[in-house]
C-alpha cells in the first residue's frame, strides 16, 4: 500500500485547507482495491467557495489585460509539463479511478493535444471586419471573455474533461474554478500543480474539492459566477441549467448518452467487430460516448453475434495498472450497484443475458467493484435498457430488417451524443450523416474517439446547444461585442431614412 496523497484546495496561488481525519475530509479509494486510500481531500463549505470565488473575480480584472497569445504561452507551457509528467499521471489516474493505462495515458494526451490547440488559438481569437451602411464609419465585432467560469468535471477523464474546459476559459481571458468528482481527488490535485508550475498569476486557476451537492451546489449558485460549464448525468444537468437560466448565468451542459452502433449487411464485420468491443467495452463502459446499443441487420445478427461472444468471452478483467488486462473496475459501489440493477431489469423486461450479467468476484476481482462485461439479446427498441444510460460494460443487440429501421431505432431515445454505422454502401453512409440525430457520427468507426480540435457535444438531453472543443469552445467562453469607429466628424444616424 503506498501512502495516500493529501489534498488541499488551490486557492488564489495557495494551496489551502489541508484535510484531516475529520469530518470535513473525504477518502478516494482505489476501485480495483478498495483497502488501498488513494487520496483524503477537504469536503469544502460555502467559505471556501466565497474564497475561491473571490479570488478569481479579483484575478480576472487584470488577467483579461493580458494579450491573448500571451495568455496562450502558460497554456502551451502547462502542455509540455503535461508531456514530462504524462507517465505519472496516467500511473495515478489507472489506481485512482480504474482505466488500464493504455487508456490513462490516451486521457492525459488528450491534455496534452488540447493545451496545444489551445494555445494556438491564443493567436486567432478572430473577430469580423463589415462594411457600415453609412460613409466615413467603421464596424467590427471583437470577443470578449465571460468572467468568472466554474467548471464540474467528471471522473471517467480526470485529466482530459478539465483540460477541455480550463485550457480555452483561460486563453479566452477568464479566470476558472475547478470542482473536480469526489472519486478523482488526486488527479485533479496534480494537474492543477502543474498549471501552477507553468506560472499562472494567482487566481487565474482555483481548485476546490468537495461533494457536489455542497461545493458543486454552490458555484452553481453563486451570484459571483458569471458561467456553469458542466459534464454528469441529464439528471444534475437540468438543475444545473434551470438555476443558471434563473440567476442569469451563462452555461454549458454536456451530459448523457445512448450511444448505437449500427451494423449492416454489407459491412466488413471484423472490423464492425473491433469497434463494437472497443466502444462497448472501452473504460468499462464508463463513457458518455460509449456504445451501449448495438443494432444489427437480420442477415448478419447471428454471425456477428457469435463473433462478439467469442471475442468478449475472452476479455481479461483486472486493475488498470495490469498490463495483461482489457477491462478495469467500475469506479465505486453505488455505481456497481447501478449496473446490476440494470441486468435485473433486463431479466424482467425479457431480454437474455448470453454472457456475464454478474458482479465479478473471483480472487482479486472481489476487493474491488468489478463487472463481467456483458452482452444482452433480444432487446427491443422501448426496453429501458435500450433506452436509459446504464454506464457499464453492458451491450444490448436490437435486430433490424432494413437501414431506415435502423436509423429510426438509432433515433429513438432522449439522447443523441455519439452514432456509428457500418456500411460499404456510399450512399447509406451519407444518407446517415443527415439522418442520425446526434452531435457524432462515426462511418466504419466506433462510437468513441473524440479529436480536440473538432466540436464535442449532443443533441436532445445530452446537451444544451453548446460544443466543446475545437473552434466551438471560443463560443462558450467568449462574448461577442460589436464596434462601431465613426470618422465623419458628424452625427450619423443609423436606420434613418434621409432619401426622401
Amino acid at each position: 500500500m503506498t501512502t495516500p496523497l493529501i489534498c488541499q484546495n488551490y486557492i488564489n496561488g495557495q494551496w489551502l485547507h489541508k484535510p484531516s481525519l475529520e469530518s470535513h475530509s473525504l477518502e478516494s479509494r482505489n476501485p480495483a482495491n478498495k483497502n488501498e486510500v488513494i487520496a483524503i481531500f477537504p469536503r469544502s463549505r460555502i467559505e471556501d467557495i466565497n474564497a475561491a470565488v473571490a479570488a478569481a473575480s479579483q484575478a480576472y480584472h487584470s488577467w483579461r489585460k493580458v494579450p491573448a497569445p500571451a495568455r496562450a504561452e502558460y497554456i502551451f507551457r502547462v502542455g509540455e509539463l503535461l508531456l514530462e509528467n504524462k507517465e505519472e499521471l496516467a500511473q495515478l489516474m489507472s489506481r485512482e479511478m480504474g482505466k488500464p493505462l493504455t487508456e490513462a495515458r490516451g486521457d492525459v494526451q488528450e491534455g496534452i493535444d488540447c493545451a496545444f490547440y489551445s494555445a494556438g488559438e491564443g493567436r486567432r481569437l478572430f473577430g469580423q471586419t463589415t462594411p457600415s451602411e453609412m460613409s466615413n464609419k467603421f464596424a467590427m465585432t471583437v470577443r470578449m471573455p465571460i468572467g468568472v467560469c466554474a467548471l464540474i468535471t467528471p471522473w471517467n477523464f480526470p485529466v482530459a474533461i478539465p483540460c477541455w474546459k480550463a485550457m480555452p476559459a483561460l486563453v479566452c481571458g477568464n479566470t476558472v474554478i475547478l470542482k473536480p468528482a469526489e472519486d478523482t481527488p488526486a488527479c485533479a490535485t496534480k494537474l492543477i500543480e502543474i498549471f501552477a508550475s507553468a506560472g499562472l498569476p494567482p487566481g487565474v486557476i482555483n481548485l476546490v474539492h468537495g461533494v457536489g451537492e455542497e461545493a458543486g451546489k454552490a458555484l452553481v449558485e453563486h451570484p459571483n459566477i458569471d458561467l456553469v460549464s458542466f459534464t454528469g448525468s441529464s439528471e444534475t444537468g437540468a438543475f444545473v441549467g434551470a438555476t443558471c437560466g434563473r440567476t442569469h448565468k451563462r452555461v454549458c451542459l454536456e451530459m448523457g448518452g445512448k450511444n448505437a452502433q449500427v451494423v449492416m449487411e454489407d459491412a466488413d464485420l471484423e472490423l464492425a467487430l473491433d469497434g463494437a468491443v472497443w466502444g462497448a467495452f472501452g473504460t468499462t463502459g464508463q463513457r458518455c460516448t460509449a456504445t451501449s446499443r448495438l443494432i444489427l441487420h437480420r442477415d448478419i445478427k447471428e454471425k456477428f453475434t457469435n463473433m462478439l461472444l467469442e471475442r468478449t468471452q475472452n476479455l481479461r478483467l483486472g486493475a488498470g495498472t495490469d498490463s495483461n488486462i482489457d477491462i478495469g473496475p467500475i469506479i465505486n459501489e453505488k455505481q456497481l450497484q447501478r449496473v446490476k440493477q440494470y441486468i435485473d431489469i433486463a431479466r424482467e423486461e425479457g431480454a437474455k443475458i448470453l454472457i456475464g450479467g454478474e458482479i465479478a468476484t473471483d480472487g482479486e476481482l472481489a476487493n474491488g467493484y468489478f463487472f463481467e462485461p456483458t452482452i444482452l439479446d433480444q432487446v427491443t427498441p422501448k426496453m429501458r435498457v435500450a433506452q436509459e444510460e446504464i454506464f457499464g460494460p453492458v451491450v444490448a443487440l436490437i435486430e433490424v430488417s432494413s437501414f431506415e429501421e435502423a436509423i429510426a431505432i438509432l433515433n429513438d431515445t432522449n439522447y443523441g451524443l455519439s452514432s456509428s454505422v457500418y456500411t460499404r454502401d456510399i450512399n447509406r453512409a451519407f444518407t446517415a450523416m443527415r439522418d442520425i440525430e446526434a452531435g457524432i457520427t462515426y462511418i466504419n468507426g466506433p462510437t468513441i474517439g473524440a479529436e480536440v480540435h473538432l466540436p464535442f457535444g449532443g443533441v436532445k438531453q445530452t446537451g444544451n446547444g453548446h460544443r466543446e472543443a475545437g473552434t466551438t469552445a471560443l463560443d462558450i467562453f467568449t462574448e461577442w461585442k460589436s464596434v462601431y469607429v465613426d470618422f465623419s466628424g458628424s452625427l450619423q444616424r443609423a436606420q434613418i431614412d434621409n432619401r426622401g
